[in-house]
């Protein structure tokens, strides 16, 4: 987690997760399930302990090297 950042609970290892930042410097977290249920608050109140939606995010894919020859075979 970078510095300075806000901590928003179980919502930072969701992928439902959108953060917003304003003008002021200030970010917030949208919630994208509330765009379909209305069960969902948009901006939760932090930091959020348990949500039934919660779903984690996808692990991001392995950044490939770029200094490798792709047409060399081991």
């Amino acid at each position: 987690m970078e510095p300075g950042r806000t901590r928003f609970g179980i919502c930072d290892s969701c992928r439902h997760q959108r953060l917003i930042g304003n003008t002021r410097g200030s970010t917030f977290s949208l919630c994208q399930r509330s765009r379909d249920d209305p069960r969902y608050p948009r901006y939760p109140r932090v930091p959020v302990t348990t949500c039934p939606g919660h779903e984690l995010k996808p692990d991001p894919e392995p950044v490939a090297n770029s200094n490798a020859d792709p047409t060399s075979r081991r």
